[in-house]
């Protein structure tokens, strides 16, 4: 269970930037609607009542001055976070320019290179301690136990769900 618990979030764990986007511009959009909805509500009470005054009218046109910065607040914000990601991509294309073919593969490597590492050592390390198990006698059943236990089902599923399911969301 620890297992498909810790696949399961090391899988999500990539996605989870745009996941957590999606979800606050939803709410964002949803409270201006309710925003809007209230002032138009609001200014037709008032029409309807008789009771347009100067001072009221100004406080709703405050209120959607407000509204309206903190919006634009927003959207510039999401714009110099923009900014900055294709900043970085053009950074990274620059730096391939000139370079040769193995630079690109090997920069290119550097995450497969680490997961493979991760699988390689917990492969070792696995190794050398069923080789130490089976000369001192130890049964099967208990080194396998032992060998694959919750935490190593756990540590091996992030490992691989972290890399497959970053280059998912990456894409």
């Amino acid at each position: 269970m620890l297992t498909l618990l810790s696949t399961l979030v090391s899988f999500l764990m990539g996605g989870l930037p745009k996941i957590l986007d999606f979800f606050q511009d939803k709410a964002d959009k949803g409270h201006e609607l309710k925003l809007a909805q209230m002032q138009t509500e609001r200014e037709l009470q008032l029409a309807a009542a008789g009771y347009v005054a100067q001072q009221q009218i100004e406080a709703i046109k405050l209120d959607e001055i407000r509204t309206q910065t903190a919006s634009d607040e927003k959207v510039s914000l999401i714009g110099a976070q923009q900014a900055e990601m294709s900043a970085i991509y053009a950074h990274d294309a620059a730096l391939s320019e000139g370079t040769s073919r193995f630079m690109k593969d090997f920069r290119a490597s550097v995450r497969p290179v680490i997961t493979y590492g991760f699988f390689f050592l917990l492969v070792g390390i696995d190794c050398v301690l069923a080789y130490k198990g089976f000369t001192s006698g130890v049964d099967f059943n208990t080194l396998a136990d032992q060998l694959w236990d919750n935490e190593t089902q756990a540590l091996f599923a992030s490992i691989i769900a972290f890399h497959f399911g970053g280059r998912a969301f990456g894409k």
